[in-house]
């Protein structure tokens, strides 16, 4: 028998059952559409975190912390046979910071991939505004450096606030959330207040909202010569410098050739942010695993339906066994039953998946403050190559579902079912 013959005879016996093989390639389509729209929504999920990582923090963060320790000034030499003890007083609250941070600056200056530099202090305060108390961080910067480094300029809610900031000595611009807990307006005084309970008044000279809500509501920026006064730091003495590069794809490898440069700990924004990363991977991963269940439920279907043909059709396969047809081309014809139905199962359910994600995307909800991130749609990332991965796995399993009832169809002897004996 020729691939024709198994396919007419394929096709036969799945026109004589309509109903049950329409509703088997509904349940392969049906599969098919939830599986890329799960793909696409994981995606999109997770590609909005990356953006919105990529949008709100440094490229590349130096930190304070040396991987290349330093050498002592009053190290006057080594001695062989000679042990020497140094004492020191350690104090723990002190912070760790990059000392002379102009000479590190102009150590990478030279490299061409940087677009931005911007030295910063952090620190940890509590913010009040008459008889209300928050915690939040302020981050000292000099304005003309920050607003190109985390998307500061393009976040703001009020445009001329990075230069408002640069001419106020005291001024402070909070993010969104925090303002709004803090109940204050434009040119409303506040005060900082430090671990060691000083007071620092401050003026609200604009907001910012970033999208990423923990941000919105416990972060704040003052110039950088404020955040060394609260801090007790020298003019040249930071805690920390990011960069913005031109092109995101070389930040590891980039932050690997700084920290040599430097001798300080540097960091790319992936690195830095790990732990959100792999956490949104491994919620996409495990989504896509339990919604591919659904695929095994349609691979049922097309078990039954081809056991069901088998059972109806078991004296025309002894016929046809009696008069030659090898066992080879039995499994075949059945095979190909399993091979239709998930074909067209499968090309059906791709654009009926498209469609949703199209849906999907067009939905608008008001933004929430309970998640990580403030967004009033769901992103789909929708890609040909989901499509195809979805089409094939579709097919796969239908065949894979076929096996069985192919193989159970070869085992019959034709004797036996002439006889009257099976069937």
């Amino acid at each position: 028998m020729t691939f024709i013959d198994h396919l007419r005879f394929a096709w036969v016996h799945l026109r004589e059952r309509k109903r049950q093989t329409s509703l088997t390639v509904l349940g392969v389509a049906v599969g098919s559409a939830m599986m890329i729209t799960t793909i696409a929504v994981a995606r999109g999920s997770s590609l909005n975190v990356f953006l919105k990582l990529i949008d709100v923090a440094p490229h590349i963060t130096i930190g304070a912390d040396r991987v290349v320790p330093e050498v002592p000034d009053n190290l006057v030499g080594i001695m062989e046979g000679r042990i020497a003890f140094v004492r020191k007083n350690v104090t723990t609250d002190r912070k760790v910071v990059i000392k002379n941070y102009n000479q590190v600056i102009a150590t990478i200056s030279p490299i061409k991939q940087i677009v931005d530099i911007s030295p910063y202090v952090t620190s940890k305060l509590l913010a009040r505004n008459k008889n209300r108390f928050t915690p939040c961080f302020a981050k000292g910067v000099v304005p003309s450096l920050e607003g190109g480094i985390a998307g500061l300029k393009k976040n703001l809610l009020d445009s001329e606030a990075l230069s408002e900031l640069a001419w106020t000595p005291n001024g402070i611009i909070l993010g969104s959330m925090l303002a709004e807990k803090l109940k204050v307006k434009y040119r409303d005084t506040i005060m900082l207040v430090d671990k060691e309970g000083h007071e620092y008044p401050v003026m609200v000279v604009g907001r910012f909202r970033s999208g990423f809500n923990t941000k919105d509501d416990k972060e704040a920026y003052v110039n950088l010569a404020l955040a060394q006064r609260m801090e007790s730091l020298a003019s040249n003495t930071v805690t920390g410098i990011g960069l913005r590069i031109a092109n995101i794809a070389e930040a590891d490898a980039l932050a690997a050739r700084i920290e040599k440069l430097t001798g300080y700990e540097t960091k790319s924004w992936s690195e830095s942010n790990k732990n959100v990363i792999d956490f949104y991977n491994r919620n996409g991963t495990i989504t896509l695993v339990l919604v591919s269940f659904v695929f095994v439920v349609a691979g049922l279907g097309v078990s039954s339906v081809m056991t069901t043909v088998v059972l109806q059709k078991v004296k025309d396969i002894a016929i046809l066994r009696s008069m030659g047809v090898q066992r080879g081309s039995i499994t075949r014809i059945f095979m190909l039953e399993g091979l239709i139905i998930g074909t067209i199962g499968a090309l059906a359910g791709s654009p009926v998946g498209h469609l949703i994600c199209d849906l999907i995307s067009r939905i608008r909800f008001a933004p929430s403050s309970a998640g990580v991130i403030s967004s009033d749609r769901l992103l789909v990332a929708e890609t040909p190559d989901a499509h195809l991965i979805v089409i094939g796995f579709g097919i796969l399993i239908a065949v894979i579902s076929s096996v069985g009832p192919a193989r159970r169809a070869t085992s019959y002897l034709p004797v036996r079912v002439l006889r009257g004996e099976v069937g």
